[in-house]
């Protein structure tokens, strides 16, 4: 049995009319067997899953893509070693190489700046590789956001 628990926050603050309302919402999952939440699980399947994508638009007109990847990792011999953004025709358009397993960190958030995407593109795919298995996790599609 699983109960699902949602947290929203919103932030108004002194916003003028030209400025956004920045509104959070984040879900989590708790198995009651154990009480551990399911999005800090490892995967049963042995690869790296994509749980979680932000895109920021920068000033000079790339993105700042960061990926959320839980995976099971046991140490420097299996770990999520690396994801990429992958534009709707499948070509590579900027790959994060992760150095070392983040074991006690699950699931963790890394960021890659600069990624160019052509214009036209209104979404990419995020996908995780595992050191061994390679890329067989789930991934996430991502629409970029307007600007």
């Amino acid at each position: 049995m699983a109960f699902v628990v949602v947290a929203v926050i919103a932030v108004a603050g002194c916003a003028t009319d030209d400025e956004a309302v920045d509104t959070t919402v984040a879900t989590t999952t708790t198995d009651t067997t154990d009480g551990t939440p399911e999005d800090a699980r490892a995967p049963e399947s042995g690869c790296a899953d994509v749980v979680d994508v932000e895109l920021e638009l920068t000033g000079d007109g790339s993105y700042r893509i960061s990926a959320t990847i839980r995976s099971s990792e046991t140490g420097n011999e299996k770990y999520a070693d690396a994801w990429e953004v992958r534009a709707p025709d499948g070509s590579v358009l900027g790959t994060r190489v992760l150095a070392h397993p983040h074991v006690g960190e699950q699931p963790f958030t890394r960021s890659l700046d600069g990624v160019a995407i052509p214009g036209g593109t209104e979404r990419v795919e995020i996908a995780a590789r595992d050191s061994v298995q390679g890329f067989c996790g789930e991934t996430m599609t991502a629409a970029l956001p307007e600007g």
